[in-house]
């Protein structure tokens, strides 16, 4: 049974919904056209966040190499480009697909491992696939690829058009969200969290905790890999820069600042910061610094991340009304 709050959370994403999904027709009427591939990149970014949020968050795995597998999926868009293959309907969930199968191999041998050793063993593999992707020339090494267009999906839809192509990442990013955040709510999720709290008791219990593990970066790692897909479409460019381990650090910060283990802790924590960096870029170059000092505010003040803030505020008048 719904509960007034949960009713009112899903209407008021649904408005959020409809107001992302008008974005494209009010920006031209303000001269804001640029900002349709700026929300763009948004959520597609905040859907990796995401992504990552459901293995560190919700998994306690904490990984330093998650753009690897964003890299990966970036980089079959370019390899299927290049052999002429432009179906959407290929190119994503292959992306998807390679991306999540690294993730299963790299996982394989990352989950044997625990704390310090399992950041740097995820940071390693992820470096190896960065070094490996800068080797291959015919994908432009260091200088990255240049897409000649976008992928097809539908008769008539052309995704050239950037209106188009936003509204076709915004129901993608959407469905997707909505699948972890089912996830984290299903016993897969529960059992992830068990195992995040207390490992050594649900294993006592008889709960395989390596195959839920392997399973959830695996899943991590797909979702991660079609955010990689999207981002590619979208820019048109792929550079080895986007496997960096400084992506994989800037995308642990934006779900710290979010909020670790909190349904939509990566999309608010992606938003916020890309929000932030975006203005702050056009008004100093030493943009970094304020960044930093809300990473610093978030830790002292909002430990649990800004998501979990509104999750205060309307628990905040039930607990004044209970005596």
């Amino acid at each position: 049974m719904k509960t007034p709050s949960s009713s009112s959370r899903y209407v008021g994403l649904g408005l959020v919904f409809v107001l992302l999904a008008a974005f494209p027709l009010v920006a031209p009427l303000f001269g804001l056209d640029f900002y349709i591939g700026f929300v763009r990149r948004v959520l597609i970014v905040a859907l990796a966040a995401a992504s990552l949020n459901f293995i560190l968050g919700f998994g306690g795995m904490v990984a330093l190499g998650h753009a690897g597998f964003i890299g990966m999926g970036a980089y079959t868009v370019v390899a299927l480009s290049d052999a002429g293959v432009m179906s959407a309907w290929v190119m994503w969930p292959l992306a998807a697909l390679v991306a999540g199968v690294v993730a299963a191999l790299i996982g394989t041998v990352a989950l044997r491992t625990r704390g310090v050793y399992f950041i740097m063993t995820t940071l390693a593999f992820a470096q190896m696939l960065y070094f490996v992707v800068v080797s291959l020339r015919r994908y432009g090494g260091d200088d990255g690829y240049t897409l000649m267009s976008r992928p097809t999906l539908l008769p008539g839809l052309d995704l050239g058009n950037e209106s188009n192509f936003y509204w076709v990442v915004l129901v993608i990013v959407a469905l997707a969200l909505g699948w972890l955040h089912r996830a984290t709510q299903s016993r897969f999720g529960h059992a992830l969290m068990g195992i995040r709290d207390n490992e050594t008791r649900m294993r006592a219990l008889g709960y395989p905790v390596f195959r839920l593990q392997l399973a959830a970066f695996a899943i991590a790692g797909a979702i991660a890999g079609l955010a990689g897909a999207l981002l590619a479409g979208g820019n048109g460019f792929v550079s080895p820069a986007t496997m960096h381990w400084t992506q994989s650090a800037t995308l642990l910060v934006m779900v710290v600042i979010g909020g670790l283990g909190r349904s939509w802790g990566g999309p608010v924590g992606a938003i916020v910061w890309l929000l932030l960096e975006e203005f702050l870029k056009q008004h100093t170059e030493h943009w970094h610094m304020p960044l930093g000092l809300l990473l610093i505010a978030v830790a002292l003040w909002a430990p649990k991340g800004l998501a979990a803030l509104a999750r205060r505020r309307r628990a905040a008048p039930l607990t004044k009304a209970t005596p």
